[in-house]
């Protein structure tokens, strides 16, 4: 069973969707990480650990920026997956967004993305390799499934917006809403402004 969702963007080519989907409980983690490692074309994907990601709008403003970088000739790495990866980060090192947004050998909770930068990348292909590559539950890729994988002190801690809000359980679910999206804008104001002069 595939949970694959292929979603248009839009101010994106209508050619050029993009197929997410999220896995929980994934057992070969490090078989997936090693193939990235190693350059499997077979495996060019964005792999990101779920437990970085706040929410959807979260994901797809870095597969965006990337997809954005990818059209005008603006990649700073190897392929448009790996820049998604790198377009969460809110630096310029790109070995360091991989480390803390990329897959690790201890990730069990994985977002893939695959963007279709060429006509045989489509629904079926992705959701088929993806059926038999990976050792994991697929779940629903939505706000809801991610707010209960999301980490987000850790989150707060690599954007570096330790003041935003707190994580006090008796605070009113209205509140924490509240803090949710203040926290989920300074994310995505620091993946859209990173780099700008």
């Amino acid at each position: 069973m595939s949970a694959l969702e292929t979603i248009h963007i839009p101010h994106l080519p209508s050619s050029m969707p993009v197929h997410v989907a999220l896995y929980r409980d994934v057992k070969n983690a490090p078989f997936l990480r090693q193939q990235l490692i190693s350059g499997n074309a077979d495996f060019e994907y964005a792999l990101i650990d779920a437990s970085m990601v706040l929410s959807r709008t979260h994901l797809l403003t870095a597969v965006f920026r990337a997809a954005n970088d990818y059209l005008n000739g603006r990649l700073k790495s190897r392929n448009i997956h790996s820049e998604i990866v790198f377009s969460f980060s809110p630096t310029n090192n790109i070995a360091d967004s991989f480390r803390k947004f990329g897959i690790a050998d201890t990730t069990t909770d994985l977002l893939v993305v695959k963007v279709s930068t060429t006509p045989e990348i489509t629904h079926d292909s992705v959701a088929t390799h993806l059926n038999q590559s990976i050792e994991g539950t697929p779940a629903p890729f939505d706000d809801e499934t991610l707010s209960g994988i999301s980490d987000v002190s850790k989150i707060k801690k690599v954007y570096k917006l330790g003041a935003l809000g707190s994580s006090n359980p008796k605070k009113a679910a209205g509140v924490v809403h509240d803090e949710m999206k203040q926290l989920e804008l300074s994310v995505i104001g620091a993946i859209t402004l990173r780099g700008a002069t």
